[in-house]
Order: C-alpha cells, then structure tokens, then sequence
C-alpha cells in the first residue's frame, strides 16, 4: 500500500471501531491480531482477533457519542503502519478503566462535552490486515477536556459512587 491507499485503510481501521459491524472487523483485522492496549480494558477487550477488537469498539462507544478518528498522517516501513490522527467525540456515558484484574478501577460520569486529541497509532499488518496494534494517546489532554482532571469536589463524588457501584456489579 502506498500514499492515499494507506490513509484510506487507517481511516477504515480506526473508524470501524465506532461501528457495531462484525463483517468490517473481520475484514480489517487477522484471526490472531492483538491490541497492546487492552491491558486497561474489559475482560472481553484482552483476547485476540476481530471479536475482541470489537469489544473494544464497544466499550468506546458506550462512553462516547459521535466518535471519530481524522487521519492526518501515515508512514509505512515494511509490516508496520503508523498513522497520526485526531480522535474526537462526546462523552455520554461512563467511561470505565480497568485494572489489571480486569475489574473497574475508575469510572468517569458522563460531562457531556466534547473533546479532540492526537494519537498516534502503530499498526502490524499481515495479509491486508490488522494482527498488533498499539497507541500513544493523549490522555491528560482528553481528561481535561472532558472536566475528569482536575475533578471538581462534585464531579469527585460522582467518579467515587460510580466507582463503587460499578465494582459491586462486577463482585
């Protein structure tokens, strides 16, 4: 792939992910692919392949309305893909971080509002498709955005309930 055919399948990589559809993640990524960054994700986040790239498509979007990723850039040497893009949205749900045990360690109210940062994101791709992804995010710059940092003594109690509720549920 070159130039405008790397970007359009960055762009189909990335935004497949807002989406519920099973035939797009099964085209966009191997049998075996993995996501480095599923470490602070669901349970059902962490294992490998279309399915588990899926869930975490899933857990995006239950927190954030109107997501999107706009690429900007893309490089390619060899198997591996790097593409620089804004990732924007709403939040309107919960956004949940997960622990190593895969049990809720923090959960973020919903605000609201809107955000817009870079991420880079790296890209193995094998036979056309995804098989490892990582990322470097914006995190700060997305939490504050958001009202998560620094959190207001209200918006702390409300991180705090939610926290406590979503772990029982787990229990």
């Amino acid at each position: 792939m070159t130039g405008t055919a790397l970007v359009e399948f960055c762009d189909r990589v990335l935004n497949v992910m807002a989406t519920d559809d099973a035939a797009a993640f099964d085209a966009m990524f191997h049998p075996d692919a993995t996501n480095r960054e599923a470490v602070d994700e669901p349970a059902d986040c962490r294992g490998a392949g279309p399915g588990a790239f899926m869930a975490t498509g899933r857990w995006l979007t239950t927190a954030f309305s109107d997501l999107s990723w706009d690429v900007h850039d893309v490089v390619e040497a060899g198997e591996l893909v790097v593409a620089h893009v804004t990732m924007s949205g709403r939040q309107t749900g919960p956004f949940v971080a997960y622990g190593a045990d895969a049990l809720p360690e923090t959960v973020f109210p919903p605000t609201g509002r809107r955000f817009a940062v870079f991420q880079t994101h790296w890209f193995r791709v094998v036979d056309g498709k995804v098989i490892e992804h990582w990322a470097n995010r914006d995190d700060l710059g997305m939490g504050k955005q958001l009202g998560w940092t620094p959190p207001g003594p209200r918006y702390l109690a409300r991180m705090l309930l939610a926290t406590r509720r979503a772990r029982s549920v787990a229990a």
